[in-house]
């Protein structure tokens, strides 16, 4: 592919660290957990630094710093150093257990950071149990009220199961009065830990969007935003277009990358469970190489959206969506361009909208 017709890398996906703190039953990634017989893998921050640095010539804009848990990363001040250096924007994607005052006011020192906490129980018991370690729920109350506090209102991760469905509402109200800037609903994912319990765990389709239409019509407000998060062709037009509305933004597949914790380069963290999707190896590798010629990489651009297959072929929203997250659909077909989970099992039921099928 000609350099003009590559994107520019806007933003790197950095899982730093493949170890957590807490051993949640739907992780899509499958971490290591703190205190068990396996090593956990730490990306060096100096190899973090070298990749931002390559990075920077291929138009990189920000950073997200994930895991496994990011802030178990014992270098990770030094990492945040070096986003600051480059005045990159900072995304944080932590399980809230392990925020402090000082952690707290690292991140306050940036001119742009976007901070998300899981949570996925208005109930102590509910978030323990899901979390598998007890006293979770109290200790990312606790993180929330530090950030809120510190005037950095985090978006509220909650994934939706059979476990906890009935505290939606509950979560919603608890996320308004810690001060949280919005709460983002997940449906429970097939993939890694997900995929052992989405049988007997995950909410019904016809719930799910029983529950967007709620949320659309009474859960969101301009006081606390709240989603769910579904491939647009489920968004109504004025969450899709409105004035109030967050587009048809997916996953930026098309200008992202994934560093693993070992320095692999990767589809997203995804490569930590699916090696076809892990590219290249920082030190190894030319990023620039990686980014503009690597065999996948090539594929899914020349691919996209026009190889999809199924209902997301059909989709009208295709151009938009990008099959919602190919990655995924790899790892539960081993191919990229198979229909979404969700919204094939939505056409099995009847419940794709028409209006979204594109006339041929």
């Amino acid at each position: 592919m000609d350099d003009e017709k590559v994107p520019p890398l806007n933003y790197l996906y950095f899982y730093i660290t493949d170890g957590c703190n807490l051993r949640c039953r739907h992780c899509w990634i499958e971490p290591r957990q703190m205190g068990s017989h396996k090593a956990i893998t730490y990306l060096p921050s100096a190899t973090f630094s070298a990749i931002i640095a390559e990075a920077i010539p291929l138009g990189l804009r920000g950073v997200k710093l994930s895991g496994g848990e990011p802030l178990i990363h014992p270098y990770l001040h030094e990492m945040l150093t070096v986003v600051e250096k480059f005045c990159l924007e900072l995304t944080i994607e932590t399980n809230g257990t392990l925020l402090t005052p000082e952690i707290v006011s690292r991140f306050r020192a940036f001119p742009s950071v976007t901070i998300s906490v899981s949570l996925d129980g208005a109930q102590p018991q509910t978030t323990d149990w899901i979390r598998n370690v007890k006293g979770t729920h109290l200790r990312v109350v606790k993180g929330i009220e530090l950030l809120a506090k510190a005037s950095l209102s985090p978006q509220i991760i909650f994934t939706l199961m059979k476990w906890n469905r009935a505290e939606v509402i509950p979560l919603v109200n608890l996320a308004y009065e810690l001060g949280a800037g919005s709460v983002k609903i997940n449906c429970l994912q097939p993939v890694a830990r997900g995929e052992r319990i989405f049988s007997e765990g995950a909410v019904d389709i016809e719930e799910i969007l029983a529950l967007n239409r709620l949320v659309d019509e009474e859960l969101s407000s301009e006081k606390l935003p709240v989603s769910v998060h579904l491939p647009p062709a489920f968004r109504s037009l004025s969450r899709l277009f409105g004035e109030k509305g967050n587009g048809c933004s997916t996953c930026g597949i098309m200008g992202i990358l994934g560093v693993l914790a070992d320095g692999s380069y990767a589809l997203c963290g995804i490569g930590e469970t699916v090696k076809e999707m892990v590219f290249g190896l920082a030190g190894r590798d030319s990023l620039a190489q990686v980014w503009r010629g690597h065999a996948v990489l090539r594929e899914i651009r020349g691919g996209l959206p026009h190889r999809l297959q199924g209902i997301c072929g059909r989709c009208a929203l295709k151009g938009v969506c990008l099959g919602s997250c190919i990655a995924q659909s790899f790892y539960r077909t081993h191919s990229l361009w198979a229909p979404f989970w969700f919204c094939e099992e939505a056409e099995k039921k009847g419940l794709f909208p028409l209006s979204r099928i594109a006339l041929r």
